[in-house]
């Protein structure tokens, strides 16, 4: 059991550090006060190879592994977590599940532009009536000839309405429930196809959140991704691979929130000493440093299986729930080391307990991952 990383992941990890604090944490205040999706940054990262960077090189990708992803994120997630939730969703749910489920000739039409940055990616599950229980999906789409015609509406998409391509899941025999499921991708600019962006959310608002509108949208039948009602399979693989990404880049957030933490405790005085020096600041602390670098470990080790094919969505899972959770409450005990300063945004704390808020209801939420992990545990199906 190694617990050093390697010269290659080093590598990534300053490269991607020194690009974040030097471009994405400066602007990150004033992208979220104005709402503003950093487009530049995106198409930076791009030609960096980060949108690409665990896809395989015969399809321009970095080729790297699951552990540089999270290391990736976690430095992003550090810096903005908006700007790490648009590249997680990019690359997570868009390029890796074309990557997994795709044909050889959608491979090639599209996985060298979603690495490149040159067509960014988002998956569309969620509805207004449909959360958790995917099986509900409303959407539909029927066989016209040789075309799917899609009607249906997808709410809180991620990337949903700065993406170039869009991986829809809809009903195609509804008789059959989630067995009657089935992917599409949809390029943007095919009629019937439009999208709406999502205002005044509590956090990541650098990030982009759309609703998604297709009526009697036409997609040819090569653009159906996987085998017509597999959509389910397509969709919990797409989000197995999503919640690493979750977990990684709140990571990001409680080390960042410990970063900031000890700089002010170092700096701020009363009664004449330093708030460093008080036992229970450094309990605060103590506590946020012990958890996040659990968490971190939980992520690695979710990573490293998944590096050698085995699967590991138990383990992802533990580590998107202990993440997610451990992340709030670091931000939460950085606002208090803070004190009234913490309440505004002229320092960082504010946005990152607002921005991490979202990351136990993304890709499942903290009670279902509770599920999955008992289940397994357990033997016994609580939705039995």
């Amino acid at each position: 059991m190694n617990f050093e990383i390697t010269e290659e992941q080093a590598m990534i990890r300053d490269t991607i550090r020194d690009f974040a604090e030097k471009e994405v944490a400066p602007a990150s205040r004033d992208n979220n006060r104005d709402e503003h999706f950093p487009l530049d940054l995106i198409k930076k990262l791009g030609e960096m190879g980060v949108l690409g960077l665990n896809l395989p090189s015969e399809y321009g990708g970095g080729g790297a592994d699951y552990i540089s992803y999270c290391i990736m994120l976690e430095e992003l997630g550090r810096a903005d977590l908006g700007v790490a939730v648009t590249v997680s969703v990019h690359l997570s749910l868009g390029g890796k599940t074309v990557l997994q489920w795709g044909s050889e000739e959608q491979k090639e039409k599209y996985l060298p532009r979603i690495a490149s940055g040159e067509m960014l990616a988002c998956l569309a599950t969620t509805e207004p009536n449909v959360g958790s229980d995917v099986s509900s999906i409303e959407t539909s789409a029927v066989l016209q000839g040789d075309e799917w015609v899609l009607n249906g509406t997808k709410t809180w998409i991620s990337n949903g309405g700065v993406a170039d391509i869009a991986i829809i899941i809809a009903q195609t025999e509804k008789s059959l429930g989630s067995k009657g499921l089935t992917a599409f991708i949809v390029e943007r600019g095919t009629k019937g196809f439009s999208s709406r962006d999502l205002h005044n959310k509590l956090g990541i608002r650098s990030s982009n959140t759309a609703e998604l509108v297709l009526e009697d949208c036409r997609v040819p039948q090569g653009n159906v991704l996987g085998p017509v009602g597999k959509g389910m399979s397509v969709a919990l693989s797409a989000f197995d691979s999503a919640r690493l990404g979750v977990a990684a880049r709140t990571v990001g957030v409680a080390q960042a929130c410990i970063d900031a933490s000890v700089s002010y405790a170092q700096t701020r005085k009363q009664f004449g000493r330093l708030i460093g020096s008080f036992q229970l600041i450094q309990e605060l602390i103590a506590d946020m440093t012990v958890e996040t670098e659990a968490a971190r470990l939980l992520v690695y080790r979710a990573a490293a299986i998944k590096d050698k094919g085995e699967p590991a969505t138990i383990e992802t899972s533990m580590a998107k729930y202990y993440s997610s959770e451990i992340a709030l409450k670091a931000a939460n005990n950085a606002i208090q080391i803070h004190g009234s300063y913490g309440y505004s945004d002229e320092y960082p704390v504010e946005r990152y307990f607002r921005d991490v808020r979202v990351s136990s209801i993304l890709e499942g939420t903290s009670q279902m991952h509770k599920l999955i992990i008992g289940r397994a545990m357990t033997g016994i199906n609580a939705f039995a």
